[in-house]
């Protein structure tokens, strides 16, 4: 049976019908295996058609930067202390540029600044190779064939802003070989993108019908807050420079922090100082049901049964903020605590979010010990 990421053709630009956003995010979150890797993209709200391919692919060169070495096999290994690491990773980027259509080059100097943690250099190459090189790199990154960006459509899209909007998009697949996903407003002037109705899981549809009934009133800023990786300057930006660049959100990896956090890498930095704190799982996925959705947790303490969550803007949304309690009254029946703070309750104030977490969690241990012992009582 096909799944619904599949109605739309590979390597093309479609406008998908009746497809919120919102609702697309949690139903590819945790990223389904036989997926694409898709990159949830916001982008600007005006500019010409080199302005948004040029923000694009410096946006997309700084998530590859974040996701090395994960695009480089044999590069975890390295460091960029010396210039000895320097030569070792270009030398397996040359390896891999050997093995795949990447431009050689132009993936050696990728992998020498992801070393380096340099980003916003890649603009020596041309367009065409940026896009081409990026699309594969981040495919790899999470072991798929192909790179989605799903580009949410603004609502406040003059007609030439909506032009130069979907040329930028088409521009990606010819050049870059990326599948683009349209949704959000839809095209009031552009009628030669291919219009595609993907059907989602049912469950879905309850969730939107839940959130219609309870009437939930969700503050939300138009725009979600950017993720540091991708910003160019922390604390820098304007109103008017937050409406004009674009964000840029891409999927995390169990095991790891979100590394397009800066929240959750505070949080694990602190977390890491204490032994108290072992058995954390970060972005954990988490299969409560044979039927049902699986859960991927932000933080989560198998042992003890905590699940931390970490929020961002994009969790005050209408349809996000139904699903997250669902999600918490679903983990809460199977046992578990759970714990929700926002990215400036962690942000402003880390020390106050540990000793809660700290507080939570030996509350859960004395009480596994007091059960324990209950038993062994009972057994003698």
């Amino acid at each position: 049976m096909a799944h619904w990421w599949t109605a739309p053709p590979a390597g093309q630009v479609s406008y998908l019908v009746g497809a919120d956003p919102e609702l697309l995010d949690i139903a590819l979150d945790p990223l389904p295996a036989a997926a694409p890797a898709v990159i949830h993209v916001r982008p600007a709200t005006s500019g010409r058609l080199g302005h948004h391919i040029d923000v694009l692919l410096d946006e997309l060169d700084r998530a590859a930067v974040v996701l090395f070495p994960r695009w480089l096999p044999g590069a975890e290994r390295l460091d960029g202390s010396g210039n000895l690491g320097i030569a070792a990773v270009r030398a397996l980027a040359e390896q891999e540029a050997a093995r795949s259509p990447i431009f050689g080059p132009f993936l050696g100097d990728l992998a020498e600044r992801s070393l380096l943690g340099r980003t916003g250099d890649g603009a020596r190459f041309p367009a065409e190779v940026r896009a081409a090189g990026l699309a594969r790199a981040i495919a790899s990154a999470y072991g798929r064939d192909t790179t989605v960006l799903l580009i949410e459509v603004p609502d406040e899209l003059t007609a030439g802003d909506e032009r130069s909007l979907t040329a930028a998009a088409e521009w990606l697949t010819s050049h870059g070989h990326f599948t683009v996903w349209l949704a959000g407003a839809p095209l009031r002037v552009v009628d030669r993108v291919r219009s595609v109705v993907v059907t989602l899981p049912a469950y879905l549809n309850r969730l939107v019908a839940e959130a219609e009934v309870s009437g939930d009133q969700v503050s939300a800023p138009a725009l979600p807050e950017r993720r540091q990786p991708f910003r160019a300057g922390a604390g820098t930006e304007s109103a008017h420079t937050a409406r004009t660049i674009p964000v840029l959100t891409i999927p995390p990896f169990s095991g790891l922090p979100r590394p397009d956090s800066r929240a959750e890498v505070a949080l694990e930095r602190e977390l890491a100082r204490h032994e108290w704190a072992r058995g954390r799982h970060w972005n954990h996925t988490y299969e409560w049901h044979l039927l049902g959705k699986s859960y991927r947790l932000d933080l989560f303490w198998p042992e003890d049964g905590l699940v931390v969550e970490v929020d961002g803007p994009e969790h005050r949304g209408r349809l996000k903020y139904a699903d997250d309690r669902r999600r918490d009254v679903d983990l809460q029946l199977l046992g578990h605590y759970v714990l929700r703070f926002t990215n400036e309750q962690v942000l402003w104030d880390v020390q106050t979010v540990v000793v809660k977490i700290k507080q939570l969690l030996s509350r859960r241990r004395d009480e596994a010990a007091r059960h324990a012992e209950g038993r062994q009582d009972v057994s003698q």
